[in-house]
C-alpha cells in the first residue's frame, strides 16, 4: 500500500472488498447513490461529477394529468423572489408512497399579493413550505416576507433547506418511480433539463425555482400535507384536469 508518511498509509477500499455485501445489496446500494458519487461510494475513488443531477429519462417521470382523489393529501413548495417566484403542488398516493407533482406557478416582477391569490386559487386549505430565506437580502428582510405572505392567507411553514439531503430524497423517489409529474408543468420539466452540477461538483445556481420547490415539498411538505376538505371538493371537482400552465 502507498505510503504517506512514515506511520501514515492509504488504503483504498470498495465494495468488492467488503465480504458482509452480497450482489444484489451492491445493486441496490447503487441504484439509490446518485451517479456522481458512485465511484466514491462503491470503489473508493475520490471524485466529483459534472452533469445533470437528476439524470431520470424524462419519459420515466412524465405522466398524463388525471383527477386526483380527493383523499389524497397536498401540500406545496414555495420559492419567492422579485425576479421569480415560484411553487409546485404535489399530492400524496399513500398507498404507494407516491408523489405526483400536479400543478406548478411560476411568475416574476410582481407583488406578493399577486402570487399569493394565485396560490391560493388552488386551494386556500393547501399548506406550503417557503424557502426558510424567502429571498431576502438579509435575515430580517427574509422573515418579513415571510410574514407578508402569511398576512396575506397563505399557509406556510419554513422549509428544511438541506440541499444534500433534500437532493437525495428526490433523487431516490426519482430513482423508484415513486415521484411522477403531470406533463403540463411545462416549467418544471424546462428547469429539470438544466439542473446540474458543474466540473466542480457544485449546482449551477440559474433556473432552479422549481426545483428547490420540489425539494421543500419533499423533505418538509409532505409532513404537512393536507386531504381535500369535504367545502372544496365541489369546486374542484369543476376544474380542468391538469390545469397546470406556466404562470397561474
Amino acid at each position: 500500500m502507498p505510503a504517506i508518511s512514515d506511520s501514515r498509509y492509504l488504503v483504498q477500499a470498495g465494495w468488492d472488498d467488503v465480504p458482509h455485501l452480497d450482489a444484489d445489496t451492491k445493486r441496490e446500494l447503487l441504484a439509490s447513490t446518485q451517479p456522481y458519487l458512485r465511484d466514491a461510494r462503491s470503489k473508493g475513488i475520490p471524485s466529483l461529477g459534472a452533469g445533470a443531477i437528476y439524470p431520470v429519462p424524462e419519459s420515466e417521470v412524465m405522466v398524463e394529468p388525471f383527477v386526483l382523489p380527493a383523499y389524497w393529501p397536498r401540500a406545496y413548495g414555495l420559492d419567492v423572489g422579485w425576479n421569480r417566484t415560484a411553487a409546485i403542488w404535489g399530492a400524496h398516493d399513500t398507498n404507494t408512497d407516491t408523489v405526483y407533482l400536479y400543478a406548478e406557478h411560476y411568475r416574476g416582477q410582481a407583488e406578493p399579493s399577486v402570487h399569493a391569490a394565485a396560490i391560493r386559487a388552488r386551494g386556500d386549505w393547501v399548506p406550503g413550505a417557503i424557502d426558510p430565506a424567502s429571498r431576502g437580502r438579509s435575515q430580517v428582510d427574509g422573515q418579513q416576507l415571510l410574514q407578508n405572505y402569511l398576512d396575506l392567507g397563505l399557509k406556510l411553514t419554513k422549509a428544511d433547506n438541506a440541499v444534500d439531503a433534500g437532493i437525495d430524497d428526490v433523487w431516490m423517489r426519482l430513482a423508484t418511480g415513486r415521484l411522477k409529474v403531470f406533463r403540463t408543468c411545462l416549467n418544471w420539466f424546462a428547469e429539470y433539463r438544466l439542473y446540474r452540477r458543474d466540473e466542480k461538483g457544485k449546482i449551477v445556481k440559474a433556473n432552479d425555482h422549481l426545483m428547490d420547490t420540489t425539494r421543500y415539498l419533499i423533505r418538509t411538505g409532505l409532513g404537512l400535507a393536507s386531504v381535500t376538505p369535504a367545502h372544496a371538493r365541489t369546486a374542484i371537482a369543476h376544474q380542468s384536469i391538469g390545469d397546470a400552465h406556466a404562470g397561474y
